[in-house]
């Protein structure tokens, strides 16, 4: 059987919701393209509000689509939607799960309404992944927020889908567990599992994805791989750490400059326009002598800025 080159392809995907009495129409997704590749770590960011929740939900049938298409492993959402929501296991943002019932009851459950062959289940391989081994019978009302939401991850791979979708799987959850979640999640993709992630931490995004879209006003605003997407910010700072530490930054024809911990002061320069040898002789004409320099690149907190909450007052955010 010949595997598709993209896990999950959307075009033209609208989803409009009516007005009420109280609210009026709002127009959620407007014209979503987006094709995730198979095999791929996709990250899916936005602010609240962007549409993000709205296309999982579509995705996972939860929610109709008011036009385009969706295909899910070359399964159209439309023809063959028991299909197409087979080939996919969702982690919700909110916690649900049967507090009457433990770990395990609550995994053979699913597996079962997955139609999961006993002989086939791997319960005790995802309690173990998920660092539930030890609370495997007791009840779910026993356990810590950040126990729930490993215990929904279990849940979602139970019927070993080939596209996992995690929206912000991480909130609520320790360092040590986050780590073990990634570990497993990392390990899943190597196998070829396609992961889908939705996440407010974005350091998490920058690290483990390899493409990335971003969302915003129900719109895709950038889909590009994260190395390009870094690319996209012109500017650099320089950290100077003076001699004698300051209680202003300098001011600098051409630069931004800002005061840090300690009296030392960044700045700010488009790396098309000046160089660092530049900055620190515009440093040096002020008087300043300098004890160490050290520079910072942009992340992807500051492309996400500039291509969301930038965008809010009409200006192209690439560009000044």
């Amino acid at each position: 059987m010949q595997l598709p080159d993209y896990a999950i392809e959307a075009e033209g995907l609208v989803k409009r919701y009516p007005a009420t009495k109280t609210t009026p129409e709002k127009l959620a997704l407007n014209g979503i393209d987006l094709k995730i590749p198979r095999g791929s770590v996709f990250g899916l960011l936005g602010p609240n509000g962007a549409g993000k929740s709205t296309f999982i939900n579509i995705l996972a049938g939860l929610t109709k689509k008011t036009a385009g298409t969706v295909k899910i492993w070359d399964r159209d959402i439309d023809e063959r939607p028991r299909d197409a929501r087979a080939a996919i296991g969702v982690v919700p943002q909110e916690l649900a799960a049967d507090v009457f019932f433990t770990p395990r009851e609550s995994l053979e459950t699913q597996a079962g309404l997955y139609g999961v062959r006993k002989a086939d289940r791997r319960t005790d391989e995802l309690l173990a992944a998920m660092g539930l081994t030890d609370k495997a019978n007791a009840y779910v009302r026993a356990l810590s927020g950040g126990m729930k939401r490993r215990l929904m991850v279990a849940k979602a791979m139970v019927h070993n889908p080939p596209v996992l979708i995690l929206d912000e799987p991480t909130a609520g959850v320790d360092v040590e567990l986050r780590r073990q979640l990634w570990n497993y999640v990392v390990g899943l993709n190597r196998l070829g599992v396609t992961i889908v992630l939705t996440t407010h931490y974005l350091e998490e995004a920058q690290e483990l994805c390899d493409q990335i879209a971003i969302v915003n006003r129900g719109e895709v605003v950038a889909c590009e791989s994260t190395a390009t997407l870094l690319k996209r910010m012109d500017t650099r700072n320089v950290v100077v750490t003076p001699e004698e530490p300051l209680g202003t930054a300098p001011f600098l024809t051409g630069f931004e400059t800002k005061l840090r911990g300690g009296g030392a002061f960044s700045v700010t320069y488009r790396t098309g326009q000046s160089s660092v040898e530049q900055v620190l002789a515009a440093v040096r004409a002020t008087g300043v002598h300098i004890k160490d320099i050290a520079t910072e690149d942009p992340d992807l907190e500051d492309v996400f800025l500039s291509l969301t909450y930038g965008a809010a007052d009409g200006k192209d955010p690439t560009r000044d």
